[in-house]
């Protein structure tokens, strides 16, 4: 029972801390806390061979002490994480950030070490009951998984931490009280123990109801948030965590978030509140009531771009795909819309922004943007995919690694389909130099009309303000009388035409003057190219449209680019000074680096007891390690879409994962290693054809029954991925002279190589797209499998 809580606590805490660091930082970060786990858990491997003896004399003295450890540790890395910030804008000329962000890495894997510690020291002390041991510590982190996603309702993210902290302590205290006199025989440690672990109980329960605000989670002064409070007399007016966000609302007198807006609209635009998920990417909250906003309150409407829809398509039945704050909403009401269905997947930015989700004439649907149009019967004839992020500068490559399920070829043909005969697709996206976002938009919305009949150069418009582009997208070509009525409107409010089926020289560069028309040349550039393929890879950045198999929308980064962006590092203000794309690159060899440490450290004990020679051997942990992550990391990518929300998808596939494997672990002692292995390589072949060809046909599902169908889905993947780690610990101590060395250096190598594998799964899925990772990790266990097949892995000591 120990066990089970201390696994629940560690799953829980990492889960959270991908959280807090999405908070605290930005969500591209959060990654990271995958391989600082399996950092942890294979420093503990190598902590354990070096030294054999550790705990062994007393193991639930140890054991106490470890869960403990855990507790202060967890504690501390919060602190850290909160008290040392690191800053990644200032990295390129500031050696100080290099340090801090190294003793992050190492100050967060800590809890993670004594919390692998506890687990390979049970293992190496009891080898005979390795798969009942590790069934109970994926069981006690799958629970860990749900209450991540649960709890923080309650307590919020930063009461994540003191449960997992409180959850140590009691870990700690289930050791002690029960032990058996013999090993107690030191009365005054034990008592520091139960001492410590009471302080860690009491602490975190208290921390639960009175916070100091000192302890509250501190975010990067780059955040949106952060800017917002600088003005004065900004105030957070609302603040609530659910287990995928948090959400807080800002009052402020500096707030006016209109993009796209007109420069010719002179007046002043109504005040706004500020509407921000994770302490980013702010978003105007009209402080207006629907019933009561008068004509002159909305007024500024008709100098924005998205308008154009509603004045060709009056009384209009819309569909607003993530409104965010409602703006969009706004527009569709104050231009005259028959009825606005606006599709919100978190409840808590609906109850935050305000009167307009509950308007007359509008319906708010509370779930994922690609669930919803895959299972509505409904046909609109507007269909707007709201503009809610911020102008990024694409250049950084920092936001390369967020998946975007809203921007792929998949979701606009989905889009597409939900048009009435007539009807307009919307969509809009800030302008950069040169064109990158804008015309991956529009290279999107190109081949999602050639892949369904219809022909681009007739079925798209595009038009530019000074800061944004909007495309307007049909499903039949676009008539004399409309192109007239888009042209009237841009020259009213100085936008500028980029492409129409008519499109003239003379009017692509009027109201917003470049040096070049480069919009209208790319644009026109795309369209006219022979061979695609080579258009795309002449291009300066990578605009090729993405796709489910690979949804990095904000991933532009060719390494064509390498010398200009080593040239400008440190000179531009941006994460890691423009070379946001190369600190993946940086990574993977820090772990790489880690996990030579963590393989290399205990050899030279291990060669002078005589037991080096079962190096060859390992290598089966270490093929199970990269296989593991490379496996887990690419489907909880995949089922994003399916469930709507990274921390849905987290926490659905790693408690499917972590729960079937434990079943598979308590089970593994019958069925044989190698064809556990066969089958499961065979499983993941088949996921990467079998997932889309699945997920088109129950994405329309309530998302309790998605989460029912990807559990269901997992579960055999799960039962044979939890199979081969304890058969081969099992062998591996009865053919072994030193076990007692051997099997924690096994437990260190498979987590030592998990690091590799989970920063290698991120770098490899932007690179190829989800399914080479999924490929890469079958043939892993293709691997472990021929590994299996030496004499040493068919027949242990006792001829089993």
């Amino acid at each position: 029972m120990a066990l089970f809580c201390l696994s629940t606590a560690t799953l829980m805490f990492e889960i959270n801390l991908t959280r807090l660091y999405s908070v605290a930082q930005f969500y591209h970060f959060a990654f990271m806390i995958i391989s600082l786990a399996m950092l942890g858990f294979g420093a503990s491997g190598a902590w354990l061979a070096l030294f054999p003896r550790l705990g062994r004399r007393h193991p639930r003295r140890a054991l106490a002490w470890l869960a403990c450890a855990y507790g202060l540790t967890s504690l501390g890395a919060y602190l850290a994480l909160n008290w040392l910030p690191f800053d990644s804008f200032s990295i390129a000329w500031d050696r100080r950030q290099v340090v801090i962000l190294v003793v992050q890495y190492i100050v967060l894997s800590l809890p993670f070490l004594c919390s692998g510690a506890a687990l390979g020291l049970l293992f190496s002390i009891y080898p005979e009951d390795v798969g009942r041991l590790y069934a109970v510590n994926l069981a006690g982190a799958a629970l860990g998984c749900v209450l991540a996603l649960l709890a923080p309702v309650w307590v919020g993210g930063e009461g994540i931490v003191w449960l997992s902290m409180a959850a140590g302590g009691v870990a700690a205290l289930g050791l002690v009280l029960p032990g058996r006199r013999e090993e107690m025989q030191s009365a005054v440690p034990m008592r520091i123990v139960s001492v410590i672990a009471g302080i860690l109980i009491v602490g975190g329960v208290v921390f639960l109801f009175v916070q100091p605000s000192a302890l509250d989670v501190r975010l990067s002064p780059y955040k949106s948030l952060s800017y917002a409070l600088q003005f004065p007399g900004a105030q957070v007016v609302s603040q609530q965590w659910n287990g995928f966000s948090r959400v807080d609302v800002v009052e402020s007198g500096g707030i006016r978030s209109l993009p796209g807006l007109s420069y010719r609209y002179m007046a002043t635009p109504p005040p706004q509140r500020g509407l921000l998920v994770d302490g980013d990417d702010l978003n105007p909250i009209l402080t207006l009531t629907p019933e009561t906003a008068s004509p002159d309150d909305l007024a500024f409407t008709d100098y924005l771009p998205t308008v154009i829809a509603y004045q060709l398509r009056p009384e209009a039945r819309v569909l607003v795909l993530e409104p965010r704050g409602g703006l969009e909403t706004w527009i569709a009401l104050a231009q005259g819309a028959a009825h606005v269905t606006a599709v919100e997947a978190n409840p808590l930015i609906v109850a935050a922004a305000g009167d307009i989700y509950q308007a007359p004439r509008v319906t708010a649907a509370l779930e994922d943007a690609r669930s919803f149009v895959r299972r509505t019967p409904s046909r609109y004839d507007v269909v707007t995919l709201a503009l809610t992020t911020p102008y990024r500068p694409i250049r950084s490559g920092a936001y390369s690694l967020s998946e975007d399920y809203r921007y792929t070829v998949e979701a606009f043909r989905a889009y597409l389909n939900t048009l009435a005969p007539g009807g307009l697709f919307v969509v809009t996206r800030w302008l950069q130099t040169p064109p990158s976002e804008s015309l991956r938009a529009f290279a999107l919305a190109v081949t999602a009309l050639e892949q369904t009949g219809g022909d681009p150069a007739q079925h798209i418009v595009a038009f530019r303000g000074y800061a944004t582009l909007t495309l307007l997208v049909k499903t039949a070509p676009f008539t004399p009388v409309e192109l007239d009525a888009i042209r009237a409107f841009a020259a009213g409010r100085a936008f500028d035409m980029v492409y129409a089926p008519d499109v003239r020289p003379d009017e692509v560069n009027r109201f917003n003057v470049l040096a070049e028309p480069e919009y209208y040349q790319a644009f026109t550039g795309l369209l006219a190219a022979v061979d695609r393929v080579a258009w795309y890879a002449a291009y300066p950045f990578d605009v090729t449209p993405p796709t489910d198999v690979h949804p990095f929308f904000g991933h532009f980064f060719k390494w064509s680019q390498a010398r200009q962006v080593w040239a400008e590092l440190g000179k531009t203000w941006q994460p890691f000074g423009g070379a946001g794309y190369f600190v993946l690159a940086a990574l993977l060899l820090l772990a790489v680096g880690a996990a030579v440490v963590v393989i290399l450290l205990p050899v030279a004990v291990l060669r002078r007891d005589g037991i080096a020679g079962q190096r060859a051997r390992l290598a089966y942990f270490g093929l199970l390690g990269l296989g593991f992550m490379l496996v887990e990391i690419p489907l909880l990518q995949r089922f994003i879409l399916f469930l709507g929300h990274p921390a849905y998808a987290l926490t659905t596939v790693l408690f499917a994962i972590l729960l079937f494997s434990g079943i598979g672990s308590a089970l593994s002692s019958r069925i044989p290693t190698r064809l556990a292995l066969v089958l499961l390589v065979g499983l993941v072949g088949v996921y990467a054809p079998g997932l889309p060809w699945l997920f088109a046909r129950t994405l329309a599902l309530p998302l309790g029954a998605r989460m029912l169908v990807a559990a269901l889905v997992l579960a055999p993947a799960g039962l044979l991925m939890g199979m081969p780690f304890p058969q081969g610990l099992r062998r591996l101590a009865a053919s072994a002279t030193r076990p007692e060395m051997l099997l924690p250096w096994a437990w260190g190598i498979n987590g030592a190589l998990s690091v590799v594998a989970s920063v290698l799964a991120a770098l490899l899925a932007l690179s190829f797209g989800f399914d080479v990772v999924l490929l890469c990790g079958a043939l892993c266990y293709a691997g472990a499998w021929l590994a299996a097949g030496q004499g040493f892995y068919r027949r242990d000591r006792r001829g089993r």
